[in-house]
């Protein structure tokens, strides 16, 4: 049991020192994409150079004045699209490792997609920034632009969802008040085995995995911008199973009827009745 208690904390406390240097970043990143994308629409184009990792050496040899000329087109873009007047908030950042040397990412750097939204459209850029200066090495946006979607569908799916963890723990609590050994192989399965897994986007994409599971109690919920507003849910197969089980455990069985041939004749003593 300790054994168990240790697999489970030991990855739960870096879970948690690791989601503390992502919002660390997060919040950096999206800071610095602000910045950097206000200077230009403001046409601020000296200023905006201060956020770019010039002094990298992937910058070295960067004509700073097509860097300027590029980043007037890039401008021109992002205001005739969305004006400039704009909301930012992060979608996700990535590190790309492959054997395939040409879909590397360049060492020490990290991908981050950045959301900017006026109050009718969004649209996504995808920055890359150097990790020890946390400054841009290159910016790009990723399609065009869309409509800002209707919240309210998916917040009541997610709301629907939350029915799944809530039957998880309830069956946890079962599990505990039961006579079963080993419970602690049963809070597992409760916990991990929740597949297969719906996933529902707030752009309106669905999509069904058949093999793919929903670990921590069956669910899982982003809201990263607004094409990063996912939640996905797993069938609770683990939940199910024990739940079946532990109502034919507690259902006693029937008293078997015998069948008419077994039935014993009562016969009466005939001198008893001459008697």
């Amino acid at each position: 049991m300790r054994l168990a208690r240790r697999v489970f904390i030991l990855p739960l406390f870096a879970f948690v020192f690791s989601s503390c240097d992502f919002i660390k970043n997060a919040f950096e990143y999206t800071d610095t994409t602000e910045a950097f994308v206000n200077c230009l629409l403001h046409e601020n184009y000296d200023k905006s150079l201060e956020y770019m990792a010039l002094e990298h050496e992937m910058a070295k040899n960067t004509n700073l004045d097509s860097l300027k000329a590029g980043l007037v087109k890039f401008r021109d873009v992002v205001a005739g699209n969305l004006g400039t007047e704009l909301r930012y908030s992060l979608v996700s950042t990535e590190k790309k490792f492959s054997t395939n040397a040409s879909e590397n990412m360049p060492p020490h750097t990290t991908l981050a997609f950045v959301q900017l939204a006026n109050k009718e459209r969004f649209g996504v850029v995808e920055v890359l920034f150097d990790d020890a200066s946390k400054k841009i090495l290159n910016i790009r946006t990723l399609g065009a632009p869309s409509a800002i979607p209707n919240m309210i569908p998916f917040w009541a799916i997610v709301l629907l969802a939350l029915t799944i963890p809530a039957f998880n723990i309830y069956m946890i609590v079962q599990i505990k008040r039961s006579t079963l050994n080993r419970k602690w192989l049963k809070y597992l399965a409760v916990i991990f085995l929740n597949a297969p897994t719906i996933t529902y986007s707030a752009v309106s994409i669905v999509s069904f995995k058949l093999l793919y599971f929903q670990f921590l109690l069956g669910i899982s919920l982003y809201t990263m911008g607004y094409s990063g507003s996912i939640v996905s849910v797993g069938i609770p197969l683990g939940g199910l199973y024990w739940l079946w089980k532990l109502k034919h455990q507690d259902t006693p069985l029937p008293s078997p009827v015998p069948a008419p041939e077994e039935i014993p004749e009562h016969t009466v003593d005939e001198d008893a009745i001459n008697t």
